[in-house]
């Protein structure tokens, strides 16, 4: 083998003026580290290893020691200086074939990987047979009051369960809680409760609301023909929880019903319909109808045969939307009016523009004219043309031929704008006291900065649990993306951290065409400080909602091996989603390893 002696002495000369940098870096920010959890010691010297070595672009020399049959440090995230030191002794081995003194380092490769595999443990739990990937579990309301759902949930594969402080009520998660821990007791497997923290996000405020009436209809063939009668849970008005879709009922009719009883109704367009009893529910009954049926606040139920009745209780209001087109003007007002399309006269000339309010009010002194605007998940774009301190107004550029419908409680992101926004809200600190006493891991919506996590370190303080319960930070802004490394070295002061990449809000803010490399950024670097990453946002939305997934969601969770944890939200068709991605991760697990590929540092967005 003819070796070119000038080449490896290049070679050699760069990767040792590498390693002198790093570990300058180790020593220069060695005061910073003094925090640091002990278990996650050699992770935050290698992160900040990692964090150096991308400063340079060390591309040509990667493919020169690829051409020599070396590696090109695609996989070395998790342990730079060994990779680095273990070249360097080939390298001197192909010179001259005397290896100098070389010292092994104290994080070896196998190390990092093990690392990782225990800090994984320790953040999610122990994983399911045959696979390494963990499932988290968005739960549903109706978790609350159904067991068998939770036990299904569990069966199949979930290894976590979240829940979201941003919707129900404290009595509500508790009884998820208890579910949950009821179902893996009798399973005998652990599931890890992980409850999101709501967090600063900008919302749209109420939307004029319709009327209070819920449909029910039976699933019929092309012809129109009667395939599937609809069932529908009748529970008490009384009830702690009502499940969706459930509907309250007035006084005790229910409680004296049986198997085979027939009611009777007029329904919201005066229609009469019939319900048969068909069995007993946990909290209620099940009757079935033949025909579509709309029930209406303070209707009149009836037994068919004897002096019985009870009356509809209250119903959730129809939840309504503003209407808009490309080229409309929506203004976005400080104050609570309640949202509705624009009103337009019979020439068409509007009379009132369409209008919603915001949230969150510290907004208005921020924005400014020309600054881009994105509402619910980028799926309507606009410029903000005018600014006051009551309200702004926005030229809508994009929005769908037929017109868009931005609903109450949608996110709106400013991209371009720093907003100041992060850190705890009231409510979090106030959902914080419960998620501690209750959850093994709390999700940290919205972190933007080393100053957030501090204030969340502190609050674990004050509880009590800052080496007892876990964070998982979400990344899902392009400043909390700009500024990972110093927020993952602030939060790895406590034991269990992990990083979830929300890609929702993360691909507003950085741009639909960067989110591939952004989240493939994200696991770089958690990948260098052994943080597990748990891959969210859409993951089998299409089958989780409509029952078929998409070809590119398959291939979306077969990327997702990349984590160490993947997360689907609630749907109508969850239980597919857990078997179909129980049976990919499984089945991929062999085929595919965590492929972290060592590039220099994007750009910031």
């Amino acid at each position: 083998m003819n070796i070119n002696h000038k080449k490896i002495n290049s070679l050699i000369k760069e990767v040792e003026a590498v390693l002198r940098k790093i570990k300058k870096e180790e020593k220069k920010t060695a005061h910073t580290l003094k925090k640091t959890h002990p278990l996650h010691k050699m992770s935050a010297v290698n992160l900040v290893h990692y964090k150096r070595f991308r400063k340079s672009d060390f591309r040509v020399s990667q493919r020169k020691l690829g051409d020599l049959g070396m590696t090109r440090f695609a996989n070395a995230q998790g342990h730079v200086e060994d990779s680095l030191v273990k070249v360097l002794y080939l390298l001197y081995r192909l010179k001259d074939g005397k290896p100098t003194d070389f010292k092994k380092v104290e994080l070896s490769t196998k190390k990092s990987k093990a690392l990782l595999k225990s800090n994984t443990e320790a953040l999610l739990g122990s994983p399911s047979m045959g696979r390494r990937v963990r499932i988290m579990v968005t739960m549903p309301s109706h978790a609350a009051s159904d067991k068998e759902f939770v036990t299904t949930m569990i069966e199949n594969g979930m290894n976590c369960a979240r829940i979201n402080c941003a919707h129900d009520t404290p009595e509500v998660w508790l009884a998820i809680i208890e579910n949950i821990k009821e179902a893996s007791e009798k399973l005998k497997t652990s599931v890890k409760i992980a409850m999101d923290l709501a967090g600063p996000k900008i919302r749209t405020g109420n939307v004029k609301p319709g009327g209070r009436i819920v449909k029910f209809k039976p699933e019929k063939d092309d012809e129109g023909y009667v395939i599937k009668p609809v069932d529908i849970e009748l529970i008490s008005a009384t009830a702690n929880i009502i499940p969706a879709n459930a509907i309250p009922i007035k006084g005790n009719l229910l409680e004296q019903l049986t198997i085979d009883d027939t009611l009777s109704l007029f329904n919201a367009k005066n229609k009469s319909r019939k319900l048969k009893v068909v069995s007993f529910s946990e909290n209620g009954i099940i009757v079935r109808s033949k025909k579509r049926i709309i029930f209406k606040s303070g209707m009149l139920i009836k037994h068919t045969k004897w002096n019985k009745e009870g009356i509809i209780g209250t119903l959730p209001e129809i939840q309504k939307a503003v209407i808009l087109h490309k080229d409309d003007v929506l203004v976005v007002t400080k104050e609570s009016i309640l949202g509705s399309s624009a009103i337009v006269n019979e020439t068409g000339e509007i009379i009132e523009k369409a209008h919603i309010p915001c949230q969150f009010s510290g907004i208005f002194e921020k924005v400014n004219q020309g600054d881009l605007v994105l509402f619910d998940d980028g799926k309507i774009e606009g410029t903000i043309q005018s600014v006051s301190n009551e309200n702004f107004e926005v030229l809508i550029t994009r929005a769908i031929e037929k017109g868009a419908k931005l609903k109450a409680e949608k996110g709106m992101n400013f991209p371009n704008t720093n907003l100041g926004t992060g850190g705890l809200t009231p409510k979090d600190i106030e959902d914080l006291e419960f998620v501690a006493k209750h959850a093994d891991i709390v999700n940290f919506s919205f972190v933007n900065s080393k100053k957030d996590v501090t204030e969340l370190l502190t609050e674990f303080r004050r509880l009590g649990v800052f080496n007892t319960l876990g964070v998982i930070l979400k990344i899902e802004t392009k400043f909390a993306f700009d500024n990972l490394e110093e927020i993952l070295q602030e939060a790895m002061q406590i034991r269990n951290v992990g990083v979830m990449i929300a890609r929702g809000d993360l691909a507003v803010e950085t741009g639909w065409q960067d989110i591939g490399q952004v989240q493939h950024e994200v696991l770089s670097i958690c990948g260098s400080a052994h943080v597990p990453v748990i891959w969210a946002t859409q993951v089998l939305e299409n089958l989780a909602k409509n029952g078929l997934p998409s070809r590119s969601e398959i291939t979306d969770v077969v990327t997702a091996l990349n984590s160490e944890c993947v997360m689907v939200n609630k749907g109508p068709y969850m239980e597919d989603v857990l078997v179909l991605l129980n049976t990919i991760l499984s089945n991929m697990e062999d085929y595919q390893e965590k492929n972290e590929t060592m590039l220099p540092k994007i750009r910031k967005f």
